[in-house]
């Protein structure tokens, strides 16, 4: 299997590979487009003022004259008309050139090979030292016509340039493999370190150290990395206080069952005990089953998974049967009822929602002296700048919350009376469901309480 820095290479590699074939492309297209025909028109220029300058001076002997062009930096070849050829300068490397267009060059037509001879590199041909890569013209000299084929000699004048910029690709390319092969190190060491400290969060360690003082992707990576690493070692710490919290729960009722039960099992309680055991033993088995039905809810919840079945239903009226339905335990403390009910309609899940009211209604009567005030009021519209949704407040004038304890209500099993680690005092789980059920119909709830004054909760519900 090829490892990152493997395939980092061959990539950067590839990419210089395929800049080299399409830059070559590209000055290939310039040079068809922009470059030949400046080039054929050159080249012409310098054959015709050859063959004029000569025709100035018909006392000079053709031979050494074309013999000092070519030392100027030419390549030249004439042909008579027997077909007899000579070479001045330095000779074509490729001579191959039909008799038909040496004929045509002898009647007096140009010959223009540059533009007639089709390379598919265009660029390339311009360097090929060929017969077919020339400009053949006329002269005439000692009453005898002869084809003159003219091409620069690149090797004589630009052939350092051309040994330089060779050099300078092959250096280019070589060098930049190599530095892609020492820089590529740095690319894939921070991610080696991230792939260890993966396997140390496997293993059950966060707290590993990551370097988060880079500013580029890699920074932000081992940053995001470290937050989820705190992220992972909170949940775990969560996840840890939550079963002790769940053991703690459940021992101390099953701790009174079988106290109790063994008490009455083993004859040494009179009857009057027995029937305040049972009624104990029975306390506690209800608590048992609420604190497992709220656990069950709070798992369905976490899943959230068409979980929300929303309806239009009364909300009002919901609230109003809730009230009824705990009559007895807020008129045994004979609380006053606060009560502000308009007709609402709301679209939402009313069995979750129904959970939402009655848990946070029971905690504050719970939580109430008697002759205390229980406030409910709706409201239409989430805030006073709107009418969409609609916003539930129940205050009670009860004990109260310390202000260090506000924010932590939600948590679960999190209870801010300290005193209230007893038989019969709930779970802890209350809030946090109606705070889970709330976040899940995409709405907020609040809470305001001052120590000894009493609580409001404040819920904020969106039309869904």
């Amino acid at each position: 299997m090829k490892t990152l820095y493997i395939r980092i290479v061959i990539t950067y590699i590839f990419i210089a590979m395929l800049s080299s074939i399409l830059a070559l492309a590209a000055a290939n297209a310039f040079y068809m487009y922009q470059l030949k025909d400046y080039n054929e028109r050159k080249i012409l220029n310098i054959s015709k003022e050859i063959k004029q300058l000569y025709e100035q001076s018909p006392q000079l002997e053709l031979a050494n004259y074309l013999t000092r062009i070519a030392n100027l930096g030419f390549q030249l070849y004439t042909v008579d008309e027997n077909l007899t050829g000579t070479y001045y300068g330095e000779p074509f490397k490729h001579t191959q050139l039909a008799a038909e267009t040496i004929e045509r060059v002898l009647r007096g037509e140009t010959y223009n090979g540059i533009k007639e001879e089709e390379n598919f590199l265009m660029i390339t041909g311009f360097f090929e030292n060929s017969l077919r890569n020339s400009i053949g013209i006329p002269i005439r000299a000692d009453d005898t016509t002869y084809a003159l084929f003219v091409r620069p000699n690149l090797e004589q004048q630009i052939g350092e340039v051309r040994v330089i910029v060779a050099l300078l690709f092959v250096f280019t390319f070589v060098f930049s493999i190599l530095f892609i092969a020492i820089f590529t190190r740095y690319i894939v060491k921070p991610v080696k370190k991230l792939t260890q400290a993966t396997n140390e969060i496997v293993g059950g360690n966060y707290d590993m150290v990551m370097d988060v003082s880079r500013r580029d992707e890699i920074g932000n990576l081992a940053r995001h990395f470290t937050q989820m690493a705190q992220s992972l070692k909170k949940l775990d710490d969560m996840r840890l206080e939550f079963v002790a919290n769940v053991s703690h729960e459940i021992q101390s009722p099953l701790t009174s069952i079988q106290g109790f039960a063994n008490a009455i099992l083993t004859g040494t309680a009179d009857p009057e005990e027995k029937t305040r055991y049972l009624h104990i033993i029975e306390e506690e088995s209800k608590r048992l089953s609420s604190l497992s039905k709220q656990l069950l809810t709070l798992a369905a919840l976490d899943k959230q998974t068409n979980l929300v079945k929303p309806q239009p239903f009364r909300l009002d009226e919901q609230i109003r049967q809730i009230l009824i339905t705990t009559e007895w335990q807020w008129a045994e403390k004979q609380i006053v009822l606060d009560l502000d009910l308009p007709e609402v309609v709301i679209t939402a899940d009313p069995q979750l929602l129904h959970q939402v009211w009655f848990n946070l209604i029971t905690n504050s009567i719970k939580f109430s002296q008697p002759g205390d005030t229980l406030a409910v009021h709706i409201q239409k519209g989430i805030s006073s700048d709107t009418a969409a949704g609609c916003t539930v407040t129940i205050r009670d004038t009860g004990a109260g919350i310390a202000e260090e304890d506000l924010p932590h209500v939600f948590d679960r099993f999190y209870k801010a009376d300290k005193a209230r680690q007893r038989p019969g005092s709930g779970s802890g789980l209350g809030l946090s469901i109606a705070h889970k059920i709330i976040d899940l119909h995409h709405g907020t709830i609040e809470i305001d309480s001052v120590l000894g004054q009493g609580t409001t909760f404040r819920i904020r519900l969106q039309a869904l």
